[in-house]
């Protein structure tokens, strides 16, 4: 905070002649009996005053700089994998126990309405390394804070790995080397872990180690494993204390430290005390609708359905499905809360701009959809939370889009920003926590489907020329699609045009 100025100026004394001028003073005696007694007036005691003060004082306006927030030294940014942002108590779920991402959220700006661009993990992941909404750029976000001679690091999966692929062989999966000045693997057993799998969309339930759903194989997607343990061996532990010990390690420079938490992506892998709490008896699986899909065009429905996969023949298994995502969630939040405990330790919280985030969303059963790839709320919108030194914390319901972090960090940290990037800084937001600086958010399928999300509509786009549309403020779980409706005839072609705009504006183009 930049200090007061001290002014040279003699105010007490300007103070004590204001308080003069309200009243009188004092009276001259005469020297003569016959003079009339003069009263020296305030106002003339005033002016002789000020003229004085002119000739003898010097006159000086000294500026008193406002407080301004410091410029960030550090950065770190938490990235997890298909975490939704409904699921997280600070985003209201009454059920599911993340008291450290709360904590963070008490001390940083949310924004309830954050939105990837990408709907799934490889383009999500190049888009807001790059701020790109497609391709990459010419530097990416860690690559940039490198070449501005900070310490850049990556720990787990910032880029795209294969879950549970990658982990398992500890290989760095689509990584783009030149981001980092070091980057580390987070290996584990992913499925393999020892303990009590399940299959849940099988409905097979075992502790033997053959023959479980695993790297590339079509029902690992449904798979969880609860086992006996402190989680020490799991991927997201490995990376907190890797992370705890690089924290030690560059204190004492600038760093851009980005942990990538597997969890809560599959396999469900948690020790048995974080599925406890959530017996899946106690479930409430999401609302539904009769006929919640027939106006729902055939490019917009999900890739996995209750209808088309087993997992809909087993009511309690999607039940259990959710239990498991909840305790996988819970074991990530705890290796925030280590990451975040280790920078109050040494210091560096008021110095260290922290980002946490997840590359995109997930379906667990709405719309009798699972898991993610398509243009619907569950996918789109993704927690983001900025936690930074100087600015005050809150909640903001302004759009932003993931894109918006690599210009809105290199701002923070005083660097230039490139000026290829599609995204805006969100600095302004910051600062006022009612400000804008996006009309809309877009999102993509394969590069071919688009959304573009604004503060009352979310607007699909097909290849195919069919579209949905959603009022948000009367419909927020998107269970009618107004795109043919005629009373939403002008909403429609007001947010095609928003979204053909935004479009061109990025050199991009639609493909309908």
């Amino acid at each position: 905070m930049a200090k007061r100025e001290r002014s040279m100026y003699p105010w007490p004394l300007v103070a004590f002649i204001a308080d003069l001028y309200t009243r009188p003073i004092f009276k001259l005696k005469p020297r003569r009996p016959k003079m009339r007694t003069q009263v020296m007036t305030p106002r003339t005691i005033w002016l002789c005053v000020v003229g004085l003060l002119t000739t003898v004082v010097p006159w000086q306006v000294v500026a008193v700089a406002a407080p301004t927030p410091d410029v960030t030294k550090n950065v770190l940014f938490i990235v997890s994998d298909d975490l939704k942002a409904s699921v997280l108590g600070c985003y209201g779920d009454k059920v599911c126990k993340t008291p450290n991402i709360d904590r963070l959220a008490r001390e940083g700006l949310v924004f309830d309405r954050a939105f990837c661009q990408g709907t799934v993990c490889g383009p999500s992941r190049q888009s807001f390394m790059f701020s790109k909404y497609r391709g990459k750029g010419s530097v990416n976000l860690g690559q940039h804070f490198k070449d501005n001679g900070w310490y850049s690091a990556r720990v787990g999966k910032i880029y795209h790995m294969k879950v549970p692929g990658d982990i398992i062989a500890g290989t760095n999966g689509q990584d783009v080397p030149e981001s980092w000045t070091e980057r580390f693997n987070s290996p584990g057993q992913e499925a393999h872990t020892p303990g009590e799998y399940a299959c849940l969309n099988l409905n097979i339930f075992t502790k033997d180690l053959e023959d479980r759903q695993s790297t590339a194989m079509p029902h690992r997607m449904f798979v969880s494993v609860r086992y006996e343990g402190d989680g020490a061996d799991q991927p997201d532990h490995k990376s907190a204390s890797k992370a705890i010990k690089l924290l030690r390690q560059h204190k004492g420079s600038p760093f851009f430290l980005a942990v990538g938490l597997v969890r809560p992506h599959y396999p469900m892998v948690a020790p048995e005390q974080y599925f406890t709490p959530y017996r899946w008896q106690n479930i409430m699986m999401p609302e539904s609708v009769d006929d919640d899909l027939d106006d729902i065009p055939k490019l917009g429905l999900a890739g996995t359905l209750s209808s088309k996969n087993p997992i809909g023949q087993h009511p309690d298994n999607q039940k259990r499905m959710w239990a498991a995502y909840y305790a996988a969630v819970a074991f990530m939040d705890e290796q925030v809360g280590r990451m975040l405990d280790e920078l109050e330790r040494l210091g560096l919280r008021d110095s260290t701009t922290v980002v946490f985030l997840s590359d995109h969303g997930y379906h667990l059963g709405e719309h009798t959809f699972w898991q993610k790839n398509n243009l619907h709320e569950e996918v789109t919108r993704v927690p983001l939370i900025m936690s930074v030194p100087g600015y005050e914390a809150g909640r903001t319901d302004s759009i932003v889009e993931l894109v918006d972090l690599f210009p809105t960090l290199s701002e923070l940290a005083g660097l230039a920003v490139p000026g290829e990037l599609h995204g805006t800084s969100l600095v302004p937001i910051l600062k006022s926590h009612n400000a804008s600086v996006n009309e809309g958010a877009l999102s993509f399928v394969k590069g071919q489907h688009i959304s573009w999300r604004t503060r009352d509509y979310a607007y699909m786009q097909y290849k195919d020329g069919s579209k949905e549309l959603y009022d948000m403020n009367s419909d927020p779980e998107q269970f009618t699609n107004a795109a043919n409706n005629p009373r939403y005839a002008d909403v429609v072609k007001e947010m095609a045009v928003g979204l053909e705009t935004r479009l061109s504006e990025a050199d991009l183009r639609s493909n309908n």
